[in-house]
Protein backbone atom coordinates (compact mmCIF):
# COMPACT_ATOMS: atom_id res chain seq x y z
CA UNK A 1 0.00 0.00 0.00
CA UNK A 2 0.83 3.34 -0.98
CA UNK A 3 1.40 6.22 1.85
CA UNK A 4 -1.50 8.58 1.42
CA UNK A 5 -3.13 11.77 2.80
CA UNK A 6 -6.37 12.83 2.82
CA UNK A 7 -7.57 16.87 2.69
CA UNK A 8 -10.35 18.22 1.73
CA UNK A 9 -10.04 19.68 -1.42
CA UNK A 10 -13.50 22.54 -0.52
CA UNK A 11 -16.43 21.12 0.36
CA UNK A 12 -17.62 18.59 -1.58
CA UNK A 13 -14.19 16.87 -2.59
CA UNK A 14 -11.45 14.81 -1.26
CA UNK A 15 -8.04 14.91 -2.34
CA UNK A 16 -5.81 11.67 -1.86
CA UNK A 17 -1.86 12.72 -1.99
CA UNK A 18 1.36 10.39 -2.47
CA UNK A 19 4.76 11.18 -2.46
CA UNK A 20 4.95 14.02 -4.80
CA UNK A 21 7.35 13.06 -7.54
CA UNK A 22 6.76 11.87 -11.22
CA UNK A 23 6.88 7.99 -10.99
CA UNK A 24 4.87 5.27 -13.14
CA UNK A 25 4.37 3.19 -10.28
CA UNK A 26 3.08 5.86 -7.86
CA UNK A 27 0.70 7.22 -10.70
CA UNK A 28 0.19 3.19 -11.88
CA UNK A 29 -1.16 3.12 -8.10
CA UNK A 30 -3.46 6.07 -8.50
CA UNK A 31 -4.77 4.95 -11.94
CA UNK A 32 -5.58 1.37 -10.27
CA UNK A 33 -7.24 3.23 -6.97
CA UNK A 34 -9.37 5.69 -8.99
CA UNK A 35 -10.62 2.63 -10.85
CA UNK A 36 -11.39 0.62 -7.19
CA UNK A 37 -13.09 4.02 -6.07
CA UNK A 38 -15.30 4.10 -8.78
CA UNK A 39 -16.52 0.63 -8.14
CA UNK A 40 -16.42 1.19 -4.56
CA UNK A 41 -18.48 4.18 -4.45
CA UNK A 42 -20.88 3.92 -7.42
CA UNK A 43 -23.79 7.17 -7.67
CA UNK A 44 -22.02 8.53 -4.73
CA UNK A 45 -18.85 9.94 -6.07
CA UNK A 46 -19.50 12.91 -8.58
CA UNK A 47 -15.88 12.28 -9.84
CA UNK A 48 -12.83 10.49 -9.25
CA UNK A 49 -9.66 12.94 -11.31
CA UNK A 50 -6.38 11.31 -11.80
CA UNK A 51 -3.11 13.44 -11.25
CA UNK A 52 0.39 12.47 -11.49
CA UNK A 53 0.38 11.42 -7.82
CA UNK A 54 -3.04 12.42 -6.34
CA UNK A 55 -6.76 11.27 -6.54
CA UNK A 56 -9.43 13.81 -5.77
CA UNK A 57 -12.77 12.22 -5.03
CA UNK A 58 -15.83 14.83 -6.03
CA UNK A 59 -19.26 14.02 -4.26
CA UNK A 60 -22.38 15.85 -3.49
CA UNK A 61 -21.97 17.37 0.10
CA UNK A 62 -25.72 17.61 0.59
CA UNK A 63 -26.05 13.69 -0.22
CA UNK A 64 -23.31 12.12 1.11
CA UNK A 65 -21.28 12.56 4.77
CA UNK A 66 -17.57 13.27 3.75
CA UNK A 67 -16.27 11.02 6.89
CA UNK A 68 -17.98 8.33 5.20
CA UNK A 69 -16.12 9.28 1.77
CA UNK A 70 -12.85 9.37 3.63
CA UNK A 71 -13.78 5.83 5.57
CA UNK A 72 -14.56 4.48 2.01
CA UNK A 73 -10.91 5.82 0.57
CA UNK A 74 -9.09 4.27 2.99
CA UNK A 75 -11.01 0.87 2.63
CA UNK A 76 -9.96 0.80 -0.73
CA UNK A 77 -6.59 1.88 -0.14
CA UNK A 78 -6.05 -1.23 1.15
CA UNK A 79 -6.60 -3.30 -1.59
CA UNK A 80 -5.35 -1.66 -4.41
CA UNK A 81 -3.42 -4.34 -6.93
CA UNK A 82 -1.38 -2.64 -9.26
CA UNK A 83 -1.90 -5.39 -12.06
CA UNK A 84 -5.25 -3.51 -12.15
CA UNK A 85 -3.70 -0.65 -13.67
CA UNK A 86 -1.90 -2.54 -16.11
CA UNK A 87 -3.22 -2.93 -20.08
CA UNK A 88 -2.96 1.08 -20.96
CA UNK A 89 -3.81 1.48 -24.57
CA UNK A 90 -1.15 2.40 -27.30
CA UNK A 91 -1.77 5.14 -29.36
CA UNK A 92 0.20 6.34 -32.12
CA UNK A 93 0.64 9.52 -33.13
CA UNK A 94 1.70 10.87 -36.41
CA UNK A 95 3.33 14.49 -36.48
CA UNK A 96 4.57 16.97 -38.48
CA UNK A 97 7.73 18.51 -36.95
CA UNK A 98 9.73 22.18 -37.33
CA UNK A 99 8.35 24.73 -40.06
CA UNK A 100 4.93 26.71 -39.65
CA UNK A 101 3.91 23.67 -36.97
CA UNK A 102 6.93 23.90 -35.16
CA UNK A 103 8.10 27.19 -34.56
CA UNK A 104 10.22 26.40 -31.43
CA UNK A 105 11.93 23.61 -32.72
CA UNK A 106 14.79 25.66 -33.39
CA UNK A 107 15.06 26.81 -29.79
CA UNK A 108 14.67 23.66 -28.29
CA UNK A 109 17.43 22.23 -30.53
CA UNK A 110 19.47 25.58 -29.49
CA UNK A 111 18.71 24.38 -25.64
CA UNK A 112 19.83 21.06 -26.19
CA UNK A 113 22.79 22.22 -28.59
CA UNK A 114 22.08 19.71 -30.94
CA UNK A 115 20.48 19.68 -34.63
CA UNK A 116 16.59 20.28 -35.20
CA UNK A 117 16.71 16.68 -36.38
CA UNK A 118 18.12 15.23 -32.78
CA UNK A 119 15.48 17.00 -31.18
CA UNK A 120 12.70 14.98 -33.22
CA UNK A 121 14.99 11.84 -33.57
CA UNK A 122 14.64 12.26 -29.63
CA UNK A 123 11.48 12.49 -29.15
CA UNK A 124 10.30 10.08 -31.37
CA UNK A 125 12.79 7.40 -29.94
CA UNK A 126 10.63 7.65 -26.28
CA UNK A 127 7.27 6.10 -25.30
CA UNK A 128 5.80 8.17 -23.10
CA UNK A 129 3.24 7.25 -20.25
CA UNK A 130 -0.39 9.72 -19.70
CA UNK A 131 0.02 10.36 -16.28
CA UNK A 132 -3.20 12.72 -16.60
CA UNK A 133 -5.76 14.45 -18.47
CA UNK A 134 -6.18 18.11 -17.23
CA UNK A 135 -5.91 21.90 -18.33
CA UNK A 136 -8.12 21.86 -20.83
CA UNK A 137 -10.62 18.55 -22.24
CA UNK A 138 -8.22 16.30 -23.87
CA UNK A 139 -5.24 17.59 -22.52
CA UNK A 140 -2.39 14.68 -21.67
CA UNK A 141 0.62 15.12 -19.61
CA UNK A 142 2.83 12.80 -21.11
CA UNK A 143 6.04 11.75 -19.31
CA UNK A 144 9.08 11.88 -19.54
CA UNK A 145 10.92 13.66 -22.41
CA UNK A 146 14.60 12.63 -22.86
CA UNK A 147 16.39 15.39 -20.30
CA UNK A 148 18.90 16.43 -22.88
CA UNK A 149 16.15 18.02 -24.86
CA UNK A 150 13.89 19.34 -21.56
CA UNK A 151 13.78 22.69 -22.88
CA UNK A 152 11.61 25.02 -20.45
CA UNK A 153 8.35 26.43 -20.87
CA UNK A 154 8.61 29.76 -22.71
CA UNK A 155 9.19 33.07 -20.67
CA UNK A 156 6.36 34.49 -22.62
CA UNK A 157 3.25 32.55 -23.39
CA UNK A 158 1.42 32.63 -26.81
CA UNK A 159 -2.42 33.78 -26.77
CA UNK A 160 -3.37 31.63 -29.53
CA UNK A 161 -1.37 27.94 -29.45
CA UNK A 162 -2.80 26.34 -32.44
CA UNK A 163 -5.23 22.77 -32.48
CA UNK A 164 -2.51 19.37 -32.18
CA UNK A 165 0.15 21.57 -31.85
CA UNK A 166 3.31 18.71 -29.90
CA UNK A 167 5.05 20.83 -27.62
CA UNK A 168 7.66 20.28 -24.62
CA UNK A 169 8.26 21.76 -21.23
CA UNK A 170 10.41 20.25 -18.98
CA UNK A 171 10.26 16.82 -18.94
CA UNK A 172 6.68 16.37 -20.31
CA UNK A 173 4.91 16.67 -23.61
CA UNK A 174 1.75 16.90 -24.95
CA UNK A 175 -0.41 17.64 -27.89
CA UNK A 176 -3.23 20.87 -27.34
CA UNK A 177 -6.68 19.77 -28.23
CA UNK A 178 -8.29 23.28 -29.31
CA UNK A 179 -6.49 27.11 -29.78
CA UNK A 180 -5.65 27.75 -26.38
CA UNK A 181 -3.35 30.38 -25.10
CA UNK A 182 0.22 28.08 -23.52
CA UNK A 183 3.62 28.57 -22.85
CA UNK A 184 4.90 25.21 -23.97
CA UNK A 185 7.44 24.76 -26.81
CA UNK A 186 5.92 23.89 -30.03
CA UNK A 187 7.99 21.23 -32.15
CA UNK A 188 5.46 20.19 -34.37
CA UNK A 189 1.30 19.40 -35.23
CA UNK A 190 -0.68 16.37 -35.31
CA UNK A 191 -4.14 16.00 -37.51
CA UNK A 192 -5.38 13.97 -34.68
CA UNK A 193 -8.07 15.11 -32.28
CA UNK A 194 -7.28 14.71 -28.51
CA UNK A 195 -10.82 15.69 -27.60
CA UNK A 196 -13.81 15.49 -29.93
CA UNK A 197 -17.61 16.09 -28.54
CA UNK A 198 -18.76 14.31 -31.23
CA UNK A 199 -17.13 10.76 -30.79
CA UNK A 200 -18.63 8.05 -28.92
CA UNK A 201 -15.54 8.36 -26.98
CA UNK A 202 -14.32 11.96 -27.06
CA UNK A 203 -10.77 11.37 -25.06
CA UNK A 204 -8.00 10.04 -27.31
CA UNK A 205 -5.49 9.96 -24.22
CA UNK A 206 -6.80 8.68 -20.65
CA UNK A 207 -3.94 7.88 -17.70
CA UNK A 208 -2.20 4.72 -18.06
CA UNK A 209 -1.97 5.02 -21.83
CA UNK A 210 1.68 4.78 -23.62
CA UNK A 211 1.76 7.40 -26.97
CA UNK A 212 4.41 6.96 -29.46
CA UNK A 213 4.72 9.93 -31.53
CA UNK A 214 5.68 8.78 -35.57
CA UNK A 215 7.21 11.76 -38.23
CA UNK A 216 4.78 12.68 -41.32
CA UNK A 217 5.60 14.75 -43.75
CA UNK A 218 2.52 16.36 -43.78
CA UNK A 219 -0.41 17.45 -41.50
Amino acid sequence: MQPIDIVPAGDAALEVRLPERIDPEVNSWCVAFARALEQDLGSAQRDVVIGYCSVTVYFDALRVDPRWVEDRIHAAAGHVRLEDAVGGGVVEVPVCYGGEYGPDLGDVAAFAGCSADDVVARHLAREYRVYLVGFIPGFAYMAEVDPSIAAPRRSTPRTAVPTGSVAIAGGQTGVYPSVTPGGWNLIGRTPLAPYDASRSEPFLFRPGDRVRFQRVSAV
